[in-house]
């Protein structure tokens, strides 16, 4: 099992994220995927629109994180810095089964954990 897909299992051991994928954040390529990840695909478009706004808006800094929910779940993107292009770090995260404070935590743990 690679260092990738250990670290996608130890985030879906969390209670309530049924899916995680580490993507590459410019071409949208998947390194690792596993469990549900069918709105990941989206994740590279999102994070791109709000780092957009965000410049346009005029706030400062590099992207860390966008969460955007619907009726039944969040979809978390993490940006991982890295030499070259950065990568993201998503998940699909149940509502109704998570706290989302607690999933964010652990999935921060674990992106750094993804970075080493």
């Amino acid at each position: 099992m690679s260092s990738l897909d250990a670290a996608l299992s130890r985030a879906l051991s969390t209670p309530g994220i049924s899916g995680a994928a580490v993507l590459d954040a410019v071409t949208g390529l998947s390194y690792a995927e596993l469990g549900e990840v069918s709105t990941s695909q989206d994740a590279c478009e999102i994070a791109e629109l709000a780092r957009t706004r965000l410049i346009q808006a005029g706030a400062k800094g590099e992207l860390e994180s966008i969460v955007v929910t619907t009726s039944t779940r969040h979809l978390v993107t993490i940006q991982l810095p890295r030499q070259g292009d950065p990568l993201l770090f998503c998940a699909t995260v149940d509502r109704d089964r998570t706290n989302l404070g607690s999933a964010l935590h652990e999935l921060r743990l674990q992106a750094d954990e993804l970075l080493t």
